[in-house]
């Protein structure tokens, strides 16, 4: 059995291998990779992995992290930071506190930075109060 120090916490990941397809909506808290193809929507709390050789087509991707590697059609959105790595491809909009785009990216979409907003759940509070959380933080 795994021993873990209090710095560390197990993860679960639920991985979807090549040969897997899925069409629909998926939500999920913990960490994700996909290796296969995907059509829908993600609306998640955890990790997102796109791995190398994988085809995601998507109305929406909104995950805490998302790192893509494969090839990703639609616009993206994370808490905390997108990272598109060498030989990966993307077209569509996306939104992030932090972005890393690494050489070698086919990137095709609009950026916007968004600023990290204390222990507000941006995928949960109705856009006014994000707003009216946002001006606070501003004066």
């Amino acid at each position: 059995m795994p021993r873990f120090t209090e710095k560390e916490k197990e993860t679960e990941v639920t991985v979807f291998g090549e040969k897997t397809r899925f069409k629909g909506t998926l939500k999920f808290t913990e960490e994700l990779h996909i290796a296969g193809s995907f059509e829908g929507s993600i609306d998640a709390q955890g990790a997102l992995l796109i791995r190398k050789g994988a085809v995601v087509t998507t109305d929406y991707v909104r995950a805490a992290s998302i790192v893509v590697e494969g090839s990703v059609r639609g616009d993206l959105t994370a808490g905390d930071r997108i990272e598109m790595k060498s030989g990966s491809s993307v077209r569509g909009n996306v939104s992030s506190s932090r972005l890393r785009i690494a050489d070698g990216v086919a990137f095709e979409g609009s950026v916007e930075m968004i600023r990290p907003v204390g222990d507000v759940d941006l995928f949960s509070t109705r856009t006014d109060a994000l707003k009216a959380s946002l001006r606070r933080e501003m004066t």
